[in-house]
């Protein structure tokens, strides 16, 4: 149990696709106590390296958590995560399979960017994708746009 902020984070993938039918994936990073979207990552491939800079990206802003829970999905067992946070001194928490309840706090908030997010718009391009994430995550944030984005 987390007792505040940046003592655990939470990380899973959503997936979606373009209007034309390719894939579109998000990594998706939660603070446990905040419940803050700390980042989400868009990209038609996410590799366990490309997780690796997303976290060492924020371990240089915020410094890292304890711990990191995730599923057991390839991107999180794989040897470039796993050197990483070896030299990191981070766990990984591993939830047991087909047991998304384990991993609560980023389901709940997949949930939530999967219905005002990525189910109201049809995305043309991995530039329009992105444009349209990235001002979703500062409604969230900011509780309505700011005025850089109105």
């Amino acid at each position: 149990m987390t007792t505040g902020p940046n003592q655990s984070w939470s990380i899973d993938f959503v997936s979606n696709c373009f209007v034309d039918g390719r894939r579109l994936r998000s990594l998706n990073i939660v603070d446990d106590f905040t419940k803050e979207c700390l980042a989400i990552e868009v990209d038609t491939f996410l590799s366990g390296r490309r997780v690796v800079s997303v976290l060492a990206r924020l371990a240089e802003i915020r410094g890292l958590p304890r711990s990191i829970t995730v599923d057991n999905g390839p991107e999180f067992i794989s040897k470039a995560l796993d050197a990483w946070a070896y030299e990191q001194q981070l766990t990984i928490r591993f939830i047991q399979p087909d047991k998304p309840q384990q991993n609560a706090y980023i389901e709940s908030f997949n949930g939530k960017f999967r219905d005002e997010c990525l189910n109201e718009h049809w995305f043309l391009s991995m530039r329009h994708a992105r444009a349209v994430i990235a001002d979703w995550l500062l409604y969230i944030s900011w509780g309505e746009f700011p005025p850089s984005c109105s």
